[in-house]
């Protein structure tokens, strides 16, 4: 395989290589009364999902974009490299929620046996339950002697079925990668995938990280939107603090590897699930064009943080304004104009906003992916001369992530 860089430094150049997920066991390994814990809405048809999940990926490769698949390159780095795998299961098990602490060698143990790599990519993803492990050798203790804690078919590890929405782990930015720590503690075992085949995989090794996935405050790739090589906006939302902005920030400008961002807005958006992120805000689909959710149109808090001119200086303005001048100072677009979900109707926004239908993909300027069942939104792209690419989406919309959510781009072409 040809080295393959990350370079992408906008939301609407032509796409040409993208990370996805397939969704696998993960995403139909679970209880409806585990849906919560494992951070998930409701109960999927794998064999559906999985079928409109590859009509998606062959949207992309007609759009000319190489697909690689994140469990594929994982897997491949552990094959190179028996190093990975050992990286790869230390970060896992520190990230895995297991509830008794006496269990977590016997996890680790059930894991090690596994040989072939992209089985334990798998098996990784599922989860894992108490049923299991060989509990014969396990430690003895009194609440299991009197069946305290644990059941026998309860999750020691939960299963992973969020991981298809490949956005939010990471985030490229120009040459590099965000690895994020997650609002969700179920959802953080999903960076060390991504972070392991970064960090060992022969075409991916030396990629520059902006920001660690250990640090203390939260932040999502879903938050975050590369306006042009220089500019980065990021919203600061339930599930982006800003003092992961600050440190991101700092990071871009005077890490060991300075990036080309040299400006970075952040915009503050409602907390709620309707606005979880800023790409369920505000999606760039067109050089002067973005989707929005109604009711964004008003004043906005927004900071813009700039490179200083001495060593690690990062100098912060207040700016005040509507979501449209905000976009437009970004941009540097004299008239953006803002195409409303649901055709800016307040039930159909709600609805087809539920359903992800300002959460876009642009695969190239003014051609974007879209959920075939947010029909009035789709409509109202059509009518102001956006091509759409339209994805089967019955049950992929269930885990409340749109196109854009299910893509990580690794290179688009400049803008």
């Amino acid at each position: 395989m040809a080295n393959k860089p990350i370079h992408v430094t906008s939301e609407i150049g032509n796409l040409q290589r993208v990370v996805l997920h397939r969704p696998g066991r993960e995403l139909a390994n679970m209880k409806a009364a585990e849906f919560e814990k494992c951070w998930i809405h409701d109960a999927f048809y794998l064999e559906y999902a999985q079928k409109e999940h590859d009509v998606f990926a062959g949207i992309l490769r007609d759009a000319g974009a190489e697909v690689l698949y994140m469990e594929e390159l994982l897997a491949e780095a552990m094959d190179v490299n028996p190093a990975a795998r050992a990286a790869f299961l230390d970060e896992y098990m520190v990230q895995a929620p297991i509830p008794d602490p006496a269990l977590v060698p016997l996890v680790r143990e059930k894991l090690d046996a596994i040989e072939n790599n992209r089985e334990l990519v798998d098996k990784a993803l599922a989860g894992m339950r108490v049923n299991e492990l060989d509990l014969a050798t396990g430690p003895l203790t009194l609440s299991r002697l009197e069946g305290d804690g644990l059941a026998f078919d309860d999750f020691v590890v939960f299963s992973m079925p969020s991981s298809y929405f490949s956005r939010d782990p990471i985030a490229s930015i120009g040459t590099g990668v965000a690895l994020h720590r997650m609002y969700h503690n179920q959802r953080n075992r999903e960076v060390p995938f991504y972070k392991t085949f970064l960090t060992y995989h022969p075409d991916f090794a030396g990629t520059p990280f902006w920001y660690d996935n250990h640090s203390e405050a939260h932040i999502e790739g879903g938050d975050v939107l590369n306006i042009n090589e220089t500019t980065l906006a990021v919203g600061i939302s339930e599930r982006t603090e800003a003092a992961a902005i600050d440190a991101l920030a700092q990071n871009l400008f005077w890490g060991e590897e300075p990036s080309a961002i040299e400006t970075v807005y952040a915009i503050k958006i409602p907390f709620g699930y309707e606005t979880m992120h800023l790409d369920t805000v505000c999606t760039q689909i067109d050089y002067d064009k973005f989707t929005v959710y109604p009711g964004m149109y008003d004043e906005l808090h927004a900071y813009r943080l700039r490179k200083g001119d001495n060593a690690g200086e990062v100098a912060v303005d207040e700016l005040d304004g509507s979501l449209k001048d905000i976009l437009q100072m970004a941009t540097g677009v004299d008239d953006i104009m803002l195409i409303e979900c649901g055709g800016g109707d307040p039930v159909e926004a709600s609805r087809e906003q539920w359903n992800d239908g300002s959460n876009t993909l642009a695969i190239a300027p003014g051609k974007v992916c879209v959920y075939e069942r947010n029909v009035v939104t789709n409509d109202e792209l059509y009518k102001a001369g956006i091509e759409l690419c339209v994805v089967p989406s019955e049950e992929l919309s269930r885990g409340r992530g749109g196109p854009r959510c299910m893509s990580m781009p690794f290179a688009r072409a400049d803008i």
